[in-house]
Parts: C-alpha cells; sequence; structure tokens
C-alpha cells in the first residue's frame, strides 16, 4: 500500500509563540549565528512553505527560537488510495459488427 506524506511549515506559529512576529527580527538574530539572507529570503521563508532548507538555517533557527525541528515541521502521513485501472484501451466491439460493415459493390457491365 502506497502513503501520501505532507508536512506543514509552523515557523511563523513558533515565532509567534516567543514573541518574533516580523521576517526583519529574525534577519539579525540570523547574522549573529553565521546566516547571512536577505529581508526578502527570510521573508519567504517565514511566509512561505519552503521545499528545501539548510540545516544550517534549521539549527539557527531552533537556537534563535529554543525549539526543535518538529516544533518548526509538522508531519502527516496517511494511506493512499489505490487508483483504478482501465481493463482495456477501447470498448468491447458490439457482437453484430458484420451487420455494421458495409457490403462490397457489386459493378455490372452496361449492356
Amino acid at each position: 500500500m502506497k502513503r501520501k506524506v505532507s508536512y506543514t511549515w509552523r515557523l511563523r506559529e513558533v515565532m509567534a509563540q516567543h514573541r518574533v512576529f516580523t521576517a526583519t527580527e529574525l534577519v539579525p538574530l540570523l547574522r549573529e549565528r553565521g546566516i547571512d539572507l536577505s529581508a526578502s529570503q527570510v521573508h519567504r521563508l517565514v511566509s512561505g512553505t519552503p521545499e528545501r532548507l539548510s540545516l544550517q538555517v534549521m539549527a539557527a533557527l531552533c537556537d534563535i527560537l529554543s525549539c526543535t525541528p518538529a516544533d518548526l515541521v509538522a508531519t502527516t502521513a496517511e494511506n493512499a488510495g489505490v487508483r483504478k485501472t482501465a481493463t482495456g484501451d477501447f470498448p468491447a466491439p458490439p457482437a453484430n459488427v458484420a451487420k455494421l460493415r458495409p457490403r462490397a459493390a457489386r459493378i455490372l457491365p452496361d449492356a
């Protein structure tokens, strides 16, 4: 059986719990830990859901917010539904196909 896994990025929630409300507050805190990201990069990190994230950035966020990676990323997994497949590409032909086909023409000479 296949499993469908997904995750929820909870950085904004964890930031709010620690009274950090804007991405611009996070920029100097990251710089103190050797992470040099622009304000727009940090804004995207806070407001969106990253598909890829450096472990150094994750470790810095955990240090700043006194949390664990599990606090920042909530994962879910569930059984995926089984896809039904067709039995054939074409529908079955009708039983009386011969009646549907045209008959050969018979050409008679002019008399």
